[in-house]
């Protein structure tokens, strides 16, 4: 997973005179209460809008943000709660033993068993998010890497894993979790065969809009393979668009629109 530590077209880097706006950042904190009062805020914001993009399936599908001040716990979305529905004060505040800290509803033991595997080992990793979103769930069940057949797909090239253990169980052994993490390294994204995939990031918009990209990327190829052959873009013109969309920052900014679209802004 590329990272960038600060926004790459701060105020800072427009010229004198020029006519450019710096573009918006992530906002920054003086305290971790603040900050976890943004972080939950941000996690509550991501359920309700992939629920209402029609990408969560029944209970299935967690989304986890690390908390600021104690790194070996993460909030999650609370089992049996509706990604559409849920509120902030149903977060489950879980420990990396399993452990639930706080909240009054049950934990999915799988969304312990993959994000608590991915957070213990990824340091680097604010949020992930995994849903059984349709296209997604289709493509995993092939068993093959995702092409680079256009510009969109372009933000995972040489950034997404494959990992075929376990594929079509219900993940819930944290064996299993850990070996799924193993296989996602330091990427930011995963198929997980015939499962679906999951998504990674340093903000939980970040990690939102890796997925909410990789699931129509998944719809994309599926398409494009049903009519026919598609053409794979050549690795330097991926690489020159993987440096210009598929930075950690590049997923917060794409997620901004997102928010508008569905009055979270």
């Amino acid at each position: 997973m590329t990272t960038v530590e600060e926004n790459p077209l701060a105020e800072s880097d427009v010229a004198e005179g020029s006519t450019a706006r710096p573009f918006p950042s992530p906002p920054t904190f003086d305290s971790v209460e603040a900050e976890r009062v943004h972080r939950k805020k941000a996690l509550v914001d991501a359920l309700n809008i992939i629920g209402n993009l029609g990408f969560a399936e029944g209970v299935a599908g967690h989304i986890t943000v690390r908390d600021p001040e104690h790194l070996d716990r993460f909030w999650v979305n609370p089992f049996g709660v509706s990604f559409r529905h849920v509120q902030v004060d149903q977060l489950l505040e879980v420990d990396h033993d399993g452990t639930v800290l706080s909240g009054a509803h049950p934990l999915n033991t799988a969304a312990f068993a993959i994000h608590g595997a991915i957070h213990a080992t990824r340091p680097d990793v604010t949020a992930a998010c995994h849903t059984h979103a349709i296209h997604s769930k289709a493509y995993s069940s092939l068993g093959v890497p995702l092409e680079m057949i256009s510009q969109d797909h372009c933000m995972f090239f040489n950034d997404i894993a494959m990992h075929s253990d376990d594929g079509g169980a219900i993940v819930t052994d944290p064996n299993a979790g850990l070996r799924l993490a193993e296989s996602l390294a330091d990427k930011k994204a995963l198929i997980h065969q015939n499962h679906g995939v999951i998504t990674v990031g340093e903000t939980v918009d970040a990690a939102a809009w890796w997925f909410i990209a990789l699931e129509r990327a998944c719809q994309t190829s599926l398409m494009a393979m049903a009519a026919g052959t598609p053409k794979v873009i050549p690795d330097d013109y991926a690489q020159y668009s993987y440096d210009q969309s598929g930075h950690d920052f590049g997923g917060w900014f794409q997620f901004q629109a997102i928010r508008q679209e569905h009055g979270k802004a």
